[in-house]
Protein backbone atom coordinates (compact mmCIF):
# COMPACT_ATOMS: atom_id res chain seq x y z
CA UNK A 1 0.00 0.00 0.00
CA UNK A 2 1.24 3.37 -0.76
CA UNK A 3 2.25 5.88 2.21
CA UNK A 4 -0.59 7.53 3.37
CA UNK A 5 1.91 10.60 3.91
CA UNK A 6 4.01 11.82 1.69
CA UNK A 7 6.29 15.09 3.25
CA UNK A 8 7.48 17.22 0.11
CA UNK A 9 11.16 18.53 0.38
CA UNK A 10 11.47 21.93 -1.42
CA UNK A 11 11.72 22.10 -5.26
CA UNK A 12 13.06 24.92 -6.51
CA UNK A 13 16.04 26.06 -4.69
CA UNK A 14 18.54 24.24 -3.85
CA UNK A 15 21.79 25.83 -5.46
CA UNK A 16 23.65 29.33 -4.30
CA UNK A 17 22.50 32.17 -5.38
CA UNK A 18 24.07 35.24 -5.40
CA UNK A 19 23.48 38.33 -3.10
CA UNK A 20 24.34 41.22 -1.76
CA UNK A 21 22.91 43.39 1.25
CA UNK A 22 19.32 41.81 2.40
CA UNK A 23 16.47 44.41 1.57
CA UNK A 24 15.85 46.56 4.83
CA UNK A 25 12.54 45.08 4.65
CA UNK A 26 13.48 41.34 4.37
CA UNK A 27 15.89 41.62 7.20
CA UNK A 28 12.76 42.86 9.55
CA UNK A 29 10.25 40.05 8.55
CA UNK A 30 13.50 37.56 8.97
CA UNK A 31 13.49 39.31 12.53
CA UNK A 32 10.10 39.15 13.25
CA UNK A 33 9.79 35.51 11.89
CA UNK A 34 12.31 34.84 14.74
CA UNK A 35 11.42 36.17 17.31
CA UNK A 36 8.01 34.32 16.97
CA UNK A 37 9.52 30.68 16.84
CA UNK A 38 12.01 28.72 18.99
CA UNK A 39 13.84 25.54 18.85
CA UNK A 40 12.24 22.13 20.36
CA UNK A 41 14.58 20.79 22.88
CA UNK A 42 17.22 18.94 20.71
CA UNK A 43 16.65 21.22 17.87
CA UNK A 44 19.85 23.67 16.92
CA UNK A 45 18.17 25.13 13.69
CA UNK A 46 18.28 28.96 14.96
CA UNK A 47 21.91 28.29 16.29
CA UNK A 48 22.95 30.07 13.03
CA UNK A 49 20.35 32.99 13.20
CA UNK A 50 22.62 35.82 14.26
CA UNK A 51 21.24 39.11 13.19
CA UNK A 52 24.96 40.70 13.10
CA UNK A 53 26.15 39.06 10.32
CA UNK A 54 24.27 38.09 6.70
CA UNK A 55 20.99 36.26 6.85
CA UNK A 56 21.14 35.31 3.34
CA UNK A 57 23.66 32.73 5.20
CA UNK A 58 21.61 31.60 7.67
CA UNK A 59 20.24 28.28 7.74
CA UNK A 60 17.48 27.74 5.56
CA UNK A 61 17.63 30.84 4.25
CA UNK A 62 18.22 31.43 0.47
CA UNK A 63 18.37 35.09 -1.18
CA UNK A 64 18.63 36.13 -4.58
CA UNK A 65 20.48 39.11 -4.85
CA UNK A 66 19.20 41.20 -2.05
CA UNK A 67 15.89 39.02 -1.77
CA UNK A 68 15.06 36.14 0.33
CA UNK A 69 13.46 33.39 -2.06
CA UNK A 70 13.04 30.73 0.03
CA UNK A 71 12.49 29.90 3.64
CA UNK A 72 12.97 26.34 4.76
CA UNK A 73 12.46 26.97 8.20
CA UNK A 74 13.62 23.66 11.24
CA UNK A 75 15.93 21.26 10.68
CA UNK A 76 14.84 18.34 7.71
CA UNK A 77 17.03 15.80 8.95
CA UNK A 78 14.65 12.57 10.11
CA UNK A 79 14.02 13.02 13.48
CA UNK A 80 14.74 16.68 14.46
CA UNK A 81 12.34 17.45 16.98
CA UNK A 82 11.22 20.90 14.65
CA UNK A 83 10.25 24.29 16.06
CA UNK A 84 7.56 25.47 18.51
CA UNK A 85 5.97 29.27 18.39
CA UNK A 86 3.89 30.84 16.15
CA UNK A 87 4.32 31.70 12.41
CA UNK A 88 4.58 35.54 12.33
CA UNK A 89 2.44 37.75 9.85
CA UNK A 90 5.56 39.74 8.73
CA UNK A 91 6.57 36.66 6.37
CA UNK A 92 4.08 38.39 4.34
CA UNK A 93 7.00 41.01 3.70
CA UNK A 94 8.97 38.74 1.77
CA UNK A 95 7.94 39.68 -1.55
CA UNK A 96 9.95 37.29 -3.39
CA UNK A 97 9.26 34.32 -1.78
CA UNK A 98 8.65 31.24 -3.77
CA UNK A 99 8.94 28.46 -1.20
CA UNK A 100 8.03 28.52 2.50
CA UNK A 101 8.18 25.26 4.11
CA UNK A 102 8.20 24.40 8.34
CA UNK A 103 9.08 20.63 9.52
CA UNK A 104 7.34 19.01 11.82
CA UNK A 105 7.08 20.43 15.18
CA UNK A 106 4.70 21.72 17.28
CA UNK A 107 4.42 25.00 15.88
CA UNK A 108 0.60 26.61 16.60
CA UNK A 109 -1.89 29.49 15.91
CA UNK A 110 -3.71 30.70 12.01
CA UNK A 111 -2.00 30.05 9.40
CA UNK A 112 -1.34 34.41 8.62
CA UNK A 113 -3.65 36.11 6.35
CA UNK A 114 -0.74 37.92 5.44
CA UNK A 115 0.79 34.98 3.17
CA UNK A 116 -1.82 36.00 0.62
CA UNK A 117 1.06 38.97 -0.08
CA UNK A 118 3.29 36.27 -1.51
CA UNK A 119 2.44 36.71 -5.35
CA UNK A 120 5.06 34.28 -6.32
CA UNK A 121 4.76 31.79 -4.33
CA UNK A 122 4.77 28.43 -5.53
CA UNK A 123 5.35 25.93 -2.59
CA UNK A 124 3.94 26.08 0.69
CA UNK A 125 4.28 23.62 2.87
CA UNK A 126 3.31 23.30 6.86
CA UNK A 127 2.65 19.75 8.09
CA UNK A 128 2.63 17.73 11.30
CA UNK A 129 2.25 20.96 13.35
CA UNK A 130 -0.59 22.15 15.31
CA UNK A 131 -1.77 25.14 13.03
CA UNK A 132 -5.46 25.64 14.07
CA UNK A 133 -8.50 27.63 12.48
CA UNK A 134 -9.74 28.57 8.91
CA UNK A 135 -7.54 28.03 6.05
CA UNK A 136 -7.62 31.18 4.49
CA UNK A 137 -9.69 32.04 1.46
CA UNK A 138 -7.10 34.97 0.81
CA UNK A 139 -5.20 32.00 -0.47
CA UNK A 140 -6.80 32.19 -3.23
CA UNK A 141 -4.71 35.07 -4.33
CA UNK A 142 -1.95 33.29 -4.82
CA UNK A 143 -1.92 32.33 -8.89
CA UNK A 144 1.38 31.03 -8.79
CA UNK A 145 1.30 28.20 -6.28
CA UNK A 146 1.54 25.03 -7.20
CA UNK A 147 1.61 22.47 -4.06
CA UNK A 148 -0.68 23.45 -1.36
CA UNK A 149 0.77 21.03 1.95
CA UNK A 150 -1.22 21.51 5.68
CA UNK A 151 -1.61 18.27 6.23
CA UNK A 152 -2.03 16.61 9.75
CA UNK A 153 -2.75 20.02 11.75
CA UNK A 154 -5.75 20.96 12.91
CA UNK A 155 -7.15 23.60 10.61
CA UNK A 156 -11.35 24.07 11.22
CA UNK A 157 -13.54 25.03 8.64
CA UNK A 158 -14.31 24.93 4.61
CA UNK A 159 -11.92 24.66 1.97
CA UNK A 160 -11.77 27.69 0.36
CA UNK A 161 -13.20 27.37 -3.06
CA UNK A 162 -10.81 30.27 -4.30
CA UNK A 163 -8.06 27.66 -3.42
CA UNK A 164 -9.91 25.34 -6.00
CA UNK A 165 -9.86 27.67 -8.49
CA UNK A 166 -5.69 28.59 -8.35
CA UNK A 167 -5.02 27.93 -11.86
CA UNK A 168 -0.99 25.91 -11.71
CA UNK A 169 -2.02 23.54 -8.56
CA UNK A 170 -0.04 19.96 -8.61
CA UNK A 171 -0.38 18.82 -5.47
CA UNK A 172 -2.90 19.50 -2.70
CA UNK A 173 -2.33 17.95 0.02
CA UNK A 174 -4.99 18.88 3.82
CA UNK A 175 -5.24 15.34 4.92
CA UNK A 176 -5.79 14.78 8.51
CA UNK A 177 -7.31 18.02 9.85
CA UNK A 178 -10.87 18.83 10.77
CA UNK A 179 -11.69 20.45 7.75
CA UNK A 180 -16.00 20.58 6.57
CA UNK A 181 -18.44 21.57 4.19
CA UNK A 182 -18.46 20.10 0.84
CA UNK A 183 -15.05 20.10 -1.60
CA UNK A 184 -14.74 22.47 -3.95
CA UNK A 185 -14.18 22.28 -7.47
CA UNK A 186 -10.34 22.43 -8.35
CA UNK A 187 -9.85 23.48 -11.95
CA UNK A 188 -5.98 23.74 -12.54
CA UNK A 189 -4.77 21.01 -15.32
CA UNK A 190 -2.04 20.40 -13.77
CA UNK A 191 -3.61 18.97 -10.36
CA UNK A 192 -2.08 14.81 -10.03
CA UNK A 193 -2.56 14.67 -5.80
CA UNK A 194 -5.19 15.37 -4.11
CA UNK A 195 -5.26 14.19 -0.56
CA UNK A 196 -7.56 15.18 1.62
CA UNK A 197 -8.45 12.05 4.09
CA UNK A 198 -9.09 11.99 7.63
CA UNK A 199 -11.54 15.39 7.64
CA UNK A 200 -15.32 16.02 8.36
CA UNK A 201 -15.91 16.90 4.60
CA UNK A 202 -20.02 15.90 3.49
CA UNK A 203 -22.15 16.37 0.58
CA UNK A 204 -21.64 15.51 -2.92
CA UNK A 205 -18.88 15.77 -5.24
CA UNK A 206 -20.08 18.58 -7.89
CA UNK A 207 -19.73 17.83 -11.87
CA UNK A 208 -16.45 18.14 -12.82
CA UNK A 209 -14.78 19.42 -9.54
CA UNK A 210 -12.26 16.59 -10.17
CA UNK A 211 -9.48 16.99 -12.95
CA UNK A 212 -8.67 14.10 -15.55
CA UNK A 213 -5.26 15.03 -14.77
CA UNK A 214 -5.44 13.40 -11.17
CA UNK A 215 -3.31 10.31 -10.44
CA UNK A 216 -3.26 10.39 -7.04
CA UNK A 217 -6.83 10.65 -5.14
CA UNK A 218 -8.08 9.89 -1.56
CA UNK A 219 -10.83 11.18 0.19
CA UNK A 220 -10.83 8.57 2.67
CA UNK A 221 -12.60 8.64 6.40
CA UNK A 222 -15.22 11.45 5.59
CA UNK A 223 -18.78 11.88 5.09
CA UNK A 224 -18.90 12.34 1.59
CA UNK A 225 -22.34 11.01 0.24
CA UNK A 226 -23.68 10.50 -3.69
CA UNK A 227 -22.76 8.95 -6.91
CA UNK A 228 -18.99 9.10 -8.43
CA UNK A 229 -19.60 6.74 -11.36
CA UNK A 230 -19.61 9.87 -13.28
CA UNK A 231 -16.44 11.24 -12.10
CA UNK A 232 -14.63 8.15 -11.95
CA UNK A 233 -15.17 7.50 -15.45
CA UNK A 234 -13.19 11.17 -16.67
CA UNK A 235 -10.15 9.98 -14.38
CA UNK A 236 -8.15 7.46 -16.58
CA UNK A 237 -4.94 8.64 -15.15
CA UNK A 238 -5.41 7.57 -11.90
CA UNK A 239 -2.64 5.18 -10.27
CA UNK A 240 -4.03 5.12 -6.29
CA UNK A 241 -7.62 5.62 -5.81
CA UNK A 242 -9.39 5.75 -1.94
CA UNK A 243 -12.78 6.61 -1.32
CA UNK A 244 -13.15 3.70 1.73
CA UNK A 245 -15.04 4.96 4.73
CA UNK A 246 -17.85 7.70 3.33
CA UNK A 247 -21.27 7.00 2.58
CA UNK A 248 -20.90 6.79 -1.22
CA UNK A 249 -23.91 5.62 -3.18
CA UNK A 250 -24.59 4.35 -7.02
CA UNK A 251 -22.45 1.65 -9.33
CA UNK A 252 -18.92 1.40 -10.03
CA UNK A 253 -17.96 2.08 -13.81
CA UNK A 254 -16.23 -1.56 -14.92
CA UNK A 255 -14.07 1.43 -16.83
CA UNK A 256 -12.03 1.97 -13.48
CA UNK A 257 -10.61 -1.69 -13.01
CA UNK A 258 -8.49 -0.97 -16.48
CA UNK A 259 -6.89 2.29 -15.60
CA UNK A 260 -3.09 2.44 -14.29
CA UNK A 261 -4.59 1.76 -10.44
CA UNK A 262 -1.92 0.26 -8.06
CA UNK A 263 -4.56 0.39 -5.55
CA UNK A 264 -8.02 0.60 -5.05
CA UNK A 265 -9.74 1.44 -1.79
CA UNK A 266 -13.49 1.77 -1.91
CA UNK A 267 -14.58 -0.23 1.11
CA UNK A 268 -17.07 0.62 3.73
CA UNK A 269 -18.89 2.51 1.40
CA UNK A 270 -23.25 2.14 -0.01
CA UNK A 271 -22.00 1.33 -3.37
CA UNK A 272 -24.48 -1.53 -5.43
CA UNK A 273 -24.67 -2.97 -8.70
CA UNK A 274 -22.62 -5.85 -10.10
CA UNK A 275 -18.76 -5.59 -10.04
CA UNK A 276 -17.92 -5.96 -13.70
CA UNK A 277 -14.45 -5.36 -15.26
CA UNK A 278 -14.37 -5.00 -19.36
CA UNK A 279 -10.87 -7.04 -18.74
CA UNK A 280 -9.07 -8.94 -16.72
CA UNK A 281 -7.51 -6.62 -13.90
CA UNK A 282 -4.07 -6.23 -12.80
CA UNK A 283 -4.25 -3.82 -9.90
CA UNK A 284 -2.34 -5.42 -7.42
CA UNK A 285 -4.87 -4.75 -4.58
CA UNK A 286 -8.41 -4.19 -4.64
CA UNK A 287 -10.78 -3.78 -1.59
CA UNK A 288 -14.35 -3.12 -2.00
CA UNK A 289 -15.31 -4.89 1.00
CA UNK A 290 -18.05 -3.75 3.03
CA UNK A 291 -20.44 -2.66 0.35
CA UNK A 292 -23.94 -3.89 -0.76
CA UNK A 293 -22.60 -5.27 -4.37
CA UNK A 294 -24.01 -8.26 -5.79
CA UNK A 295 -24.27 -10.58 -8.21
CA UNK A 296 -21.13 -13.01 -9.13
CA UNK A 297 -17.86 -12.88 -8.91
CA UNK A 298 -16.04 -11.79 -11.81
CA UNK A 299 -13.45 -14.25 -13.36
CA UNK A 300 -11.51 -11.22 -13.96
CA UNK A 301 -10.55 -10.45 -10.86
CA UNK A 302 -8.17 -13.09 -10.65
CA UNK A 303 -4.72 -11.26 -11.06
CA UNK A 304 -5.14 -9.40 -8.02
CA UNK A 305 -2.67 -10.52 -5.51
CA UNK A 306 -5.24 -9.20 -2.75
CA UNK A 307 -8.43 -9.06 -3.33
CA UNK A 308 -11.17 -8.10 -0.43
CA UNK A 309 -15.02 -8.94 -1.66
CA UNK A 310 -15.89 -9.33 1.95
CA UNK A 311 -19.33 -8.41 3.71
CA UNK A 312 -21.24 -7.83 0.34
CA UNK A 313 -23.77 -9.87 -1.32
CA UNK A 314 -21.94 -11.59 -3.75
CA UNK A 315 -24.10 -15.27 -4.66
CA UNK A 316 -23.23 -18.11 -6.81
CA UNK A 317 -20.04 -20.51 -7.01
CA UNK A 318 -16.19 -19.08 -6.69
CA UNK A 319 -14.87 -18.47 -10.03
CA UNK A 320 -12.23 -21.55 -10.28
CA UNK A 321 -9.64 -19.33 -12.01
CA UNK A 322 -9.56 -17.55 -8.41
CA UNK A 323 -9.07 -20.80 -6.27
CA UNK A 324 -6.36 -21.52 -8.35
CA UNK A 325 -4.28 -18.88 -8.15
CA UNK A 326 -5.08 -18.67 -4.72
CA UNK A 327 -3.08 -22.10 -4.98
CA UNK A 328 -0.39 -21.06 -6.50
CA UNK A 329 0.58 -18.06 -4.49
CA UNK A 330 -0.52 -15.54 -7.32
CA UNK A 331 -3.49 -14.74 -5.23
CA UNK A 332 -2.04 -13.52 -1.02
CA UNK A 333 -5.47 -12.26 0.39
CA UNK A 334 -9.23 -13.63 -0.70
CA UNK A 335 -11.30 -12.58 1.34
CA UNK A 336 -14.83 -13.70 0.58
CA UNK A 337 -16.67 -13.81 3.67
CA UNK A 338 -20.18 -12.53 4.69
CA UNK A 339 -21.61 -12.85 1.76
CA UNK A 340 -24.05 -15.32 -0.09
CA UNK A 341 -21.55 -17.56 -2.04
CA UNK A 342 -23.01 -21.39 -2.57
CA UNK A 343 -19.84 -22.94 -3.74
CA UNK A 344 -16.51 -23.13 -4.05
CA UNK A 345 -14.54 -26.33 -5.88
CA UNK A 346 -11.47 -26.79 -3.40
CA UNK A 347 -9.91 -30.25 -2.34
CA UNK A 348 -10.48 -30.25 1.14
CA UNK A 349 -7.10 -31.73 1.72
CA UNK A 350 -5.01 -29.70 -0.07
CA UNK A 351 -2.52 -27.08 1.66
CA UNK A 352 -2.96 -23.84 1.18
CA UNK A 353 0.24 -21.57 0.77
CA UNK A 354 1.86 -19.56 4.18
CA UNK A 355 1.87 -16.38 2.20
CA UNK A 356 -2.10 -16.81 1.16
CA UNK A 357 -5.06 -16.22 2.48
CA UNK A 358 -8.46 -17.30 2.11
CA UNK A 359 -11.87 -16.41 4.32
CA UNK A 360 -15.12 -18.13 3.50
CA UNK A 361 -17.07 -17.79 6.34
CA UNK A 362 -20.85 -16.44 6.84
CA UNK A 363 -21.97 -17.87 3.30
CA UNK A 364 -24.45 -20.25 2.05
CA UNK A 365 -22.22 -23.27 2.16
CA UNK A 366 -20.07 -25.05 4.82
CA UNK A 367 -16.26 -23.53 4.25
CA UNK A 368 -14.54 -26.72 2.62
CA UNK A 369 -11.07 -25.89 4.12
CA UNK A 370 -10.09 -24.62 7.35
CA UNK A 371 -8.80 -21.20 7.16
CA UNK A 372 -7.26 -18.17 9.61
CA UNK A 373 -9.79 -15.47 9.21
CA UNK A 374 -9.47 -12.00 11.21
CA UNK A 375 -11.32 -11.97 14.22
CA UNK A 376 -13.80 -9.98 12.83
CA UNK A 377 -15.12 -12.53 10.77
CA UNK A 378 -16.97 -13.98 13.41
CA UNK A 379 -17.34 -17.08 14.62
CA UNK A 380 -20.09 -18.67 12.60
CA UNK A 381 -19.05 -20.68 9.45
CA UNK A 382 -22.13 -20.59 7.27
CA UNK A 383 -25.44 -18.56 7.01
CA UNK A 384 -28.63 -19.18 8.84
CA UNK A 385 -30.61 -21.22 6.08
CA UNK A 386 -33.28 -18.46 5.89
CA UNK A 387 -31.32 -15.74 5.01
CA UNK A 388 -29.71 -17.94 1.94
CA UNK A 389 -33.32 -18.98 1.25
CA UNK A 390 -34.57 -15.37 0.77
CA UNK A 391 -31.32 -13.93 -1.12
CA UNK A 392 -31.94 -16.69 -3.98
CA UNK A 393 -35.50 -15.77 -4.48
CA UNK A 394 -34.54 -12.61 -5.32
CA UNK A 395 -32.09 -13.93 -7.46
CA UNK A 396 -29.32 -11.42 -6.33
CA UNK A 397 -31.46 -7.97 -6.94
CA UNK A 398 -30.91 -5.72 -3.75
CA UNK A 399 -32.82 -5.69 -1.07
CA UNK A 400 -32.80 -4.12 2.57
CA UNK A 401 -34.09 -6.81 4.51
CA UNK A 402 -30.71 -9.15 4.55
CA UNK A 403 -28.75 -8.79 7.52
CA UNK A 404 -24.34 -8.89 6.85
Amino acid sequence: MIPFFVFFTPLFFHCFFVHGILDPIDFLALQAIRKGLDDLPGSNYFASWDFTSEPCNFAGVYCDGDKVVALNLGDPRAGSPGLTGNLDPSIGKLSALAEFTVVPGRITGALPESMSQLKNLRFLGVSRNFLSGDIPASLGQLRELQTLDLSFNQLTGNIPWAIGALPTLSNVILCHNHLSGSIPPFVSPRLTRLDLKHNELSGTLLPNSLPSSLEYLSLSWNQLTGPVDYHLTRLNRLNYLDLSLNRFTGCIPGILFTFPLTNLQLQRNLFTGPVLPMSQVTIPTVDISFNRFFGEISPLLSNVQNLYLNNNRFMGQVPAVLVERLLTAGIQVLYLQHNFLTGIEINPTVEIPVSSSLCLQYNCMIPPVQTACPLKAGKQKSRPTDQCAEWKGKKGEKTNNIKG
